[in-house]
């Protein structure tokens, strides 16, 4: 059995090609370290370097040797780490999946924040996934906390919602949208400029339009929100929005309900059912909390932040 402590006298010198240098990086004297690269090379029975005067080279044993031992010393430092953050020690990692919803509702700022100020040694990994992707980097233990715009209904996960707002109409101010009575024919009238964030986002789209049998005409598909009010803005169009964007809106820009078109934007929080790591359910609470905070618009539905965790099984959206 070799211990990680020769290792990494091993990796020190290798990197260094020297030993007096690898020692002053070990904090470790010139002559025991070079006694303790002679006991590695003893207990493996090969020549890990060769020696020409002040520098010292790998031979081929040693190379291979030097990726296998850095990759030894970096899977026993992450389980020191995993032990600790599970048992809420040290400073902790946390791997977030995030979908833009996250960012525009404040939830993920928010909760970044407060992370920041109370654990500010925290390292912080964050990706920037679709819904799919991180359910499977979840389920992969890639990622520690989901936030989707709607999970899997799966017993190896948990689920709870954060937020739900309802769509409205987004028109220039000068438009007749903004002050006549808001008909299925009269919106299926105009020029509207559309978010296609995922393959689903069309689906919905036309779904709510179909149940009241008409086919808008789109004039411009975007990838985010911010585009879409820049471009009904600059007047090609009517969009639909969440309700939160209207704080951000130009004053050429008003926000109207359509409480007949049920679209909403949803974001939900998903953890593994089997995980139940403190750092994480410190987070995980934190953006309860905020989506419970968060100001509401009238015409948007409450935060479901305070309903239960649902139950695994439940079909219930």
């Amino acid at each position: 059995m070799i211990e990680l402590r020769l290792l990494r006298y091993f990796v020190a010198v290798a990197e260094t090609e020297h030993v007096g240098r690898a020692a002053e990086r070990l904090h470790v004297s010139q002559s025991p370290l070079s006694r303790q690269i002679r006991q590695l090379e003893q207990r493996l029975g090969v020549t890990l370097f060769t020696r020409e005067k002040q520098r010292i080279h790998l031979t081929a044993a040693g190379t291979w040797l030097l990726a296998s031992a850095r990759d030894l010393l970096a899977r026993a430092e992450g389980i020191t780490e995993a032990v600790q953050h599970l048992e809420g020690e040290g400073p902790g990692r946390i791997r977030i999946g995030f979908v833009s919803t996250a960012l525009w509702t404040g939830v993920l700022p928010a909760a970044l924040r407060a992370l920041r100020t109370e654990r500010p040694a925290v390292q912080v990994e964050l990706r920037h996934l679709s819904t799919n992707a991180q359910v499977a980097a979840l389920r992969d233990g890639q990622l520690d906390l989901a936030l989707v715009h709607q999970p899997p209904d799966a017993r190896d996960l948990r689920e709870r919602q954060l937020v739900e707002q309802a769509f409205e109409l987004a028109c220039l101010r000068t438009d007749a949208l903004a002050t006549c009575a808001l008909t299925p024919t009269r919106l299926a009238e105009a020029s509207w400029v559309t978010v296609v964030t995922d393959p689903r986002s069309r689906e919905r789209w036309a779904a709510a339009w179909a149940k009241r049998k008409v086919v808008p005409r789109v004039a411009v598909e975007v990838a985010d929100l911010a585009s879409a009010l820049a471009l009904v803005d600059a007047g090609m169009g009517v969009a639909l929005l969440p309700s939160s964007q209207a704080a951000s809106a130009p004053p050429s820009v008003v926000f109207r309900p359509v409480p007949w078109l049920r679209m909403s934007a949803h974001l939900w929080l998903v953890q593994r059912a089997d995980a139940r790591v403190p750092l994480d359910e410190e987070v995980a609470a934190s953006m309860l909390a905020h989506a419970v905070r968060s100001p509401r618009r009238t015409g948007s539905r409450p935060s479901a932040a305070v309903r239960p965790e649902r139950r695994r099984g439940s079909v219930s959206r």
